[in-house]
Parts: structure tokens; sequence; C-alpha cells
């Protein structure tokens, strides 16, 4: 695992200690690294929504039917 070494003022300091002390977390890497997977979780939603805005944005939509699967499926088995 590598290591991050990052400068906190005192207040900030206290606080960490504060919640560690009132929480699951067992040390201050463990709470950081819980704040940066949900910032990550966070970040990967907004990405993905932008990503469907997107599409949703892109045109006219076009109808999802049995022929669309069969194609689909026929384009999947290497047809045309």
């Amino acid at each position: 695992m590598a290591t991050m070494n990052i400068s906190l003022p005192d207040s900030l300091k206290l606080f960490v200690q504060e919640r560690i002390e009132h929480s699951d977390f067992s040390n201050p890497s463990d709470y950081i690294r819980a704040l940066i997977r949900a910032d990550k979780e966070r970040y990967l939603e907004q990405q993905l929504e932008q990503a469907l805005l997107q599409g949703i944005n892109s045109g006219q939509s076009k109808p999802i039917n049995e022929q669309f699967w069969q194609r689909l499926e026929a384009k999947a088995q290497g047809g045309s």
C-alpha cells in the first residue's frame, strides 16, 4: 500500500481524532480512506449521470423491439 502524507490545521486534526473516537474508524488512515472512497463514488455517479444525459440529448431514439434484439443477436454471433 502506498503512503501519502497530508498536512492539516490543528482544528481539522482535532476533528479527525474526534470522529475516530466516536465511530468505527480505528485510525486516521481508515477515516481518510473512507472519505476518499465516498468521494470517488460520488464522482463516478456524476460521470454516469453526465453520460446518461448526453445519451438522452444525443438525438432521436431508436425503438427497441423484437427485430432490434434479433439484429443484435445476429451481430453478436458474427452475422451482419
